[in-house]
């Protein structure tokens, strides 16, 4: 079995936590900013100090590739993204890129024999934090593979035309071309050209540390659903309208949220999970009651039966009336089934982590990974480290060296089985 090194992967999360270092522990790194670029050329420095080539696609992702004794032979892919959310950590993504170096570092450093050649992908805006969607690229280069209600979400044109959210005007196809990383589409990852893919990720959650293990071999991404709900009331004037009187689309939410918590939780349906994230209120005055108030709903968990279930609660508030008087409508924003990674991938990693010793468990993906569109194209797996209090999206996000060393040695002996195929 092989190791990966402790010193150099340290020193990468060092050297890259400073590209976007936000001044509070954490990193602002929004894809193709100043910061993000930095990051691709460390990326470009060090993988071409140990002889690997580097490629880059169309929209801007990079691959780095170390080349096998069998000319043929198609290419075993470890990749991940290297733009965070605002004020994110310093291993959300980032990791799997650094782990994917190491990976490389390592076969070069102790001469590793393999077969396949061997590529680091650095994919362009997983986040969407400035550009949305999410997953925005990977989407496009899978673009084929994906089934009809995800794939409609992906069009080159509609994704080169995504504004930025700080400045309206600029689109995600102006920044890409500014950047310098606008190449060929022919470098984009395809089944002709790949064998396998990996992906090492911090796990963003809580349940590792809880057991007590290090990494988490992963064996799905959950499916997931996302809803819109809106209350209709009227808007009035605060001070002069009465109580008794009013249709209070705020109040009608703030109802039917209590209803829907009660009644999804008297399901007892273990390991769901379900949130309310984002609002919309109007007219969003003080002086006014208001007259629509409109809140998302994700649900997440393995079983479609079970999200059903769930689906028809969340569906039941648009045959109510709530807050005196107001309407509600139940919209789909988007549902992905749950996404299986390949078996044989996934007995890889557990032999892997068994072989070196590293305490593991089988885990579950709750968040969406580029990986999961990747699936639909090449066999592909993940790889969770723990992550401290199972923080994650925030600036005390924290996996320590050593926890990050082992999930890159992991992926090491991992893709070195997958070589033999």
């Amino acid at each position: 079995m092989y190791q990966c090194s402790e010193a150099r992967m340290a020193d990468k999360i060092q050297t890259f936590s400073a590209f976007g270092d936000a001044g509070h522990g954490g990193i602002t790194r929004y894809s193709l900013s100043p910061e993000a670029l930095m990051a691709r050329k460390e990326f470009q420095r060090r993988m071409e100090a140990i002889g690997a080539v580097i490629e880059v696609d169309d929209v801007g992702d990079m691959y780095a590739t170390l080349p096998g004794s069998d000319p043929e032979a198609k290419r075993i892919v470890m990749a991940s993204h290297v733009d965070s959310v605002k004020n994110g950590g310093n291993y959300d993504g980032i990791l799997g890129v650094m782990s994917a170096m190491e990976v490389l570092e390592s076969v070069h450093e102790q001469n590793i024999p393999h077969k396949h050649p061997l590529t680091a992908i650095i994919w362009t805006n997983e986040e969407g934090s400035l550009y949305p969607p999410a997953m925005m690229c990977s989407g496009i280069v899978c673009y084929d593979y994906l089934p009809e209600d995800i794939r409609c979400k992906f069009r080159y044109e509609d994704m080169m035309a995504s504004q930025s959210i700080l400045n309206p005007g600029q689109t995600f196809g102006q920044a890409l071309a500014a950047s310098g990383y606008q190449g060929d589409r022919a470098c984009r990852l395809s089944p002709e050209k790949y064998l396998y893919m990996f992906e090492t990720h911090i796990e963003q959650g809580p349940i590792l540390e809880d057991a007590g293990n290090d990494i988490g071999v992963v064996d799905c991404v959950l499916g997931m659903f996302n809803y819109r709900l809106k209350f209709y009331g009227q808007t009035v004037h605060a001070g002069t309208f009465p109580m008794p009187k009013r249709r209070d689309a705020f109040l009608a939410a703030a109802e039917a949220l209590c209803y829907l918590h009660r009644e999804i939780d008297a399901l007892n349906i273990p390991e769901l999970v379900y949130t309310t994230g984002e609002v919309v209120c109007h007219p969003c005055v003080h002086t006014c009651v208001p007259d629509f108030f409109d809140f998302s709903f994700d649900a997440r968990h393995e079983d479609p039966a079970q999200l059903n279930r769930v689906l028809e609660v969340v569906k039941s508030c648009g045959e109510k009336t709530w807050g005196n008087g107001c309407t509600c409508t139940v919209e789909k924003a988007w549902n992905r089934d749950t996404v299986y990674w390949d078996k044989k991938l996934v007995g890889y990693v557990k032999q892997a982590a068994e072989e070196l010793g590293v305490s593991h468990q089988y885990i579950h993906s709750g968040a969406g990974h580029d990986a999961q569109f990747c699936s639909y194209v090449i066999p592909t797996t993940m790889i969770f480290v723990q992550s401290k209090d199972g923080l994650s999206h925030c600036e005390p996000e924290f996996s320590s060296v050593k926890h990050c060393t082992e999930g890159a040695s992991v992926m090491l002996n991992a893709v070195l089985k997958a070589d033999e195929d």
